[in-house]
């Protein structure tokens, strides 16, 4: 499912407009009757209630004069409080203000601050908000009485209706311009944006729904966006029916290099869950004197002790051994619970650079890049590289905020310059490939905030990648089914409290479902 850019929706518009022949007056009357029905099934029980619409000067207003005379041609009393002056409103917008006068509709201006301090007390009689201020284009902070006025319906306690996208919210990163509206429910038009899936633009969008305008399939894939939300039909593949005769050698061998003294779980969980998301086999290499732990903790899993250093961490001393064990297996998964002991973060980056091997690289092997990430740009097959917001920071010199501010764009220009797929972890993952192309995750709950989870991921794109599916499809559907098992656990144990070994049990039964064999 494509999701746009507010520059890749503008290049939509101009091309159905121009190119194709859609008059711009025809997509905006598609859109406010399109958002008017989802207006009136969302609030059914409007009975009485005053309706305001809250309508800037541009295409967004214009949206919201349509959905106004919609409305009032229903006999339900509305008032557009116009944030301009009539004479200011221009092209499409001016056309459909136009219509509002022999409806006798009231269109109330409120072109400044001293306007509005005006017409509060009486903006205060309205039961729900239908908001169409500004629109996608927003980049810069909401400033003068846009401002004030947004303040005030979030703090009005009425429910309020966005038209497009909630006004303050930058439709590319999903972050507020300052100020943001906080809507119950979006009506967004053609494509959902970015801003309304990526957090914590979700939050302030509400219930979403994409309304059809018009606009010709083949002008989105002329277009093009770079941007997807991630559905199941995306990823089924990966779980297809096997053929009675395969084996376990058939589904491939997977080699993990993981654990220290005190994160020995993090090695187990990765190599459980890669088997849980169907590898064959897999071993599991790790300091000699941790073996037989790891050997009580895993059973279906075989273990490789190596040479480790004095402090029972991995060091240049196993490397020999590793690329010995490397020739049949299909991929290695290299990080969880492994440390950063100089002697560690010397065998990882010589391993990496030696591997021919798909890799995923995770936690401590994470960390054991800082300084070094040019040496993932040499590498046979682009690897994949699964940080949260933190080790992302470390990796590109920067903060966790900072990642947070554009997770989109900071993932796609990392996977693009090195070559490699990203999966930024956190609440609605990104994944990035290395054409630039991202996707949006949508499951997954706050219930995943508890150790362990990342090793369950890591372990469970190593898998796939183990079975032979190809990078961007074990990364997609890796994702996918971490949140979809973690999901079906909050929904049937609660929301929190489920352990990542529990979203390991649970990924066969998860498999089954996104299989489509329920």
């Amino acid at each position: 499912m494509y999701l746009v850019t507010a520059d890749e929706m503008k290049e939509m518009d101009r091309r159905a407009i121009e190119s194709f022949g859609i008059p711009g007056r025809i997509l905006m009357e598609n859109a406010g009757r399109g958002a008017t029905r989802f207006f009136l099934d969302r609030f059914r029980d409007i009975g009485s209630r005053r309706i305001g619409v809250v309508a800037g000067r541009g295409n967004n207003g214009g949206d919201g004069f349509v959905m106004a005379r919609y409305l009032a041609q229903k006999g339900i009393r509305v008032t557009v409080y116009l944030l301009t002056e009539s004479q200011k409103v221009t092209g499409d917008a001016a056309a459909n203000l136009s219509l509002l006068l022999p409806l006798k509709v009231p269109v109330i201006e409120i072109p400044d601050s001293k306007s509005f301090s005006a017409h509060k007390t009486e903006m205060r009689h309205e039961g729900i908000w239908i908001d169409a201020i500004l629109g996608t284009g927003l980049k810069s902070d909401v400033k003068g009485f846009f401002k004030e006025v947004i303040d005030f319906l979030n703090q009005s306690r009425r429910p309020v209706f966005a038209v497009d996208i909630p006004s303050g919210l930058n439709s590319d990163t999903g972050r507020p311009c300052g100020i943001c509206i906080r809507a119950d429910a979006t009506a967004t038009f053609a494509f959902g944006k970015t801003g309304h899936f990526i957090l914590p633009g979700a939050e302030y969008t509400g219930t979403l729904k994409i309304i059809d305008i018009g606009i010709p399939p083949y002008i989105a894939e002329e277009v093009n966006p770079r941007q997807h939300l991630l559905t199941p039909d995306m990823i089924r593949s990966a779980f297809q029916a096997r053929s009675l005769d395969i084996h376990k050698g058939h589904t491939g061998h997977l080699l993990v290099i993981a654990g220290s003294p005190g994160k020995t779980g993090a090695a187990a969980m990765t190599a459980i869950s890669a088997m849980r998301a169907g590898a064959g086999l897999v071993t599991l290499g790790t300091p000699a004197s941790l073996n037989p732990i790891l050997e009580t903790q895993v059973t279906e899993v075989m273990t490789e002790p190596l040479p480790e250093t004095r402090e029972s961490v991995l060091g240049e001393a196993s490397f020999n051994r590793i690329m010995a064990l490397l020739p049949d297996k299909r991929c290695l998964a290299i990080g969880p619970g492994i440390g950063i002991d100089p002697e560690t973060k010397t065998l990882v980056q010589r391993l990496l650079q030696e591997s021919n091997k798909f890799m995923v690289i995770d936690a401590d092997g994470l960390n054991c890049l800082i300084g070094s990430t040019e040496i993932l740009k040499n590498f046979e097959k682009p690897a994949v590289l699964t940080p949260h917001p933190g080790e992302m920071a470390r990796l590109i010199g920067t903060t966790a905020a900072d990642v947070q501010k554009d997770r989109i764009q900071c993932a796609r220009d990392f996977a693009q310059k090195f070559n490699v797929h990203v999966v930024l972890k956190g609440a609605r993952t990104v994944v990035a490939h290395p054409d630039g192309r991202v996707f949006i995750n949508p499951t997954g709950n706050p219930g995943m905030a508890s150790g362990g989870m990342g090793d369950v991921l890591t372990g469970i794109i190593a898998g796939f990648l183990a079975q032979n599916h190809s990078p961007e499809l074990a990364v997609r559907a890796g994702v996918y089914l971490h949140g979809a098992a973690a999901d079906a656990l909050s929904k049937n144990k609660g929301p929190f409290g489920y352990l990542a070994t529990d979203v390991a049990n649970a990924l066969p039964e998860t498999i089954k479902m996104l299989s489509g064999s329920v």
